[in-house]
Formats: C-alpha cells, sequence, structure tokens
C-alpha cells in the first residue's frame, strides 16, 4: 500500500443499532464493538500506523439512560484492566483525551495504571477520547491560557494558533489525516472539530461492530486516492 496515514480517528457508531436489529439489548452491542476495536487496533498495528484516535465516550454521552452508562462504565473498566497487559506486550502505548475527573476513583486509577505501563513503549499510540467533546477541549484551553496570563506566563492579549495548539488535549499528536465514522451518519458529533480542519472524511454504512481490518483498509485506500491540497491548488 502506498502512502499510509499516520493518524487515524474513529467514530465508532452503531453499537445500538446492531443490538436492536439481533434484538438484544443496547450493552451487547457495545461489548461486540470492543470486538471490533480489539480487530481494528490488531490490523492499524499490523499496517504500521502511528496514531489511532477512538471516541469511546463523550461529554454528551452522560445524557443516556443510567442503566446504559452503568453498563458502558463496567465495560471500560473490564476493557482496560484486560486489554493492557496484552497491549503493553505488542509495544503499544496507551494514552487518552478528555476529562477524566468525571469517572470514578477505581476507573481513573486503572486507565493511569495502563497509560504509566505502556509510556515508554514505541508502536501504535492507542488515544482513547473519554469524556470528550471538542467544544469542552477548546473551553479548557482557552481557560488554561487565561491562568497563564494571570500567572505571568504570557504577556499580550494576542493568541496564536500554535498556543492553542499547545493547551489542547492533543498536543503532542499530529492532526488527524483521516476520520471515519461508522453506521452511515455523516457528522462529526463534537468530535476534534479543531483538529479535523483538513483531514479527509471517509463515512461507511457498516455498524461498528460489523466493522473489520479489511474495513479500515479499505478506508485507508480510499484516502489515499484523495488528492490533499490544505487549501492550496
Amino acid at each position: 500500500m502506498k502512502e499510509m496515514p499516520k493518524h487515524i480517528a474513529v467514530i465508532m457508531d452503531g453499537n445500538g443499532r446492531w443490538a436492536k436489529q439481533r434484538k438484544k439489548m443496547r450493552a451487547a452491542g457495545h461489548r461486540q464493538g470492543v470486538e471490533a476495536l480489539r480487530e481494528v487496533l490488531e490490523k492499524a498495528d499490523e499496517l504500521g500506523i502511528r496514531h489511532l484516535t477512538v471516541y469511546a465516550f463523550s461529554t454528551e454521552n452522560w445524557a443516556r439512560p443510567k442503566a446504559e452508562i452503568k453498563a458502558l462504565m463496567l465495560l471500560l473498566l473490564e476493557y482496560i484492566k484486560g486489554e493492557s497487559k496484552a497491549l503493553h506486550k505488542k509495544n503499544v502505548r496507551i494514552t487518552t483525551i478528555g476529562d477524566l475527573t468525571s469517572f470514578d476513583d477505581k476507573i481513573q486509577k486503572e486507565i493511569a495504571k495502563a497509560k504509566a505501563l505502556t509510556k515508554e513503549n514505541t508502536g501504535l499510540n492507542f488515544n482513547i477520547a473519554l469524556n470528550y467533546g471538542a467544544r469542552d477541549e477548546i473551553k479548557r484551553a482557552v481557560s488554561s491560557i487565561i491562568d497563564d496570563e494571570r500567572a505571568g506566563k504570557r504577556e499580550g492579549l494576542a493568541v496564536s494558533e500554535e498556543e492553542i495548539e499547545k493547551h489542547l488535549d492533543t498536543r503532542n499528536l499530529p492532526d488527524p489525516d483521516l476520520l471515519i465514522r461508522t453506521s452511515g451518519e455523516m457528522r462529526l458529533s463534537n468530535y476534534l472539530l479543531w483538529q479535523l480542519a483538513y483531514t479527509e472524511l471517509v463515512f461507511t454504512e457498516t455498524l461498528w461492530p460489523d466493522f473489520t481490518g479489511k474495513d479500515l483498509e479499505e478506508a485507508i485506500k480510499e484516502y489515499q486516492n484523495r488528492d490533499r491540497r490544505f487549501g492550496k491548488i
């Protein structure tokens, strides 16, 4: 395959519809979605992708029914505890974006352990968006710049794009080259709004639990056939 995207962002959509089609509880769709994530991670690592960012839980997801949120939290805890050692053995680094303080202490501790365990790894960077919303991220970045102003760490009122980027959750990552959204929906849903300015977007009708490594390859092939001009001729 020719030039590969360095950073792929994914909106993993369609778990609930997958479960509904099979007359199952929504939690079953989320659990099957984890299986799809395992396969996509393996394929991304195999292809040499440097960064994979997945939209796991948004700031808006707290508005879902309490029972579903509880199931998602249990699944998140189970995933982090069960997968971190396996990913570590594969030289995968685990990072997160979003405000983790809204999660209970047990989840926060497991995430911190997974990040600490894998922080020196040099393979695929698996970046999980948790309690993440792009508007919230930008708001927090602006607040951080204001705090720097009050602390005397910066001078003047003008703010550059570079300064904003240094205060975003993704400050240590390149902007995504490719965004994939599953389930046929064609919107960004408050995801990486700053970072996706010149990202190539690929939408697929496939529901996330049915998304495979082969589907990832197809999305990358579509990306490779795009002419990226970044506003230039």
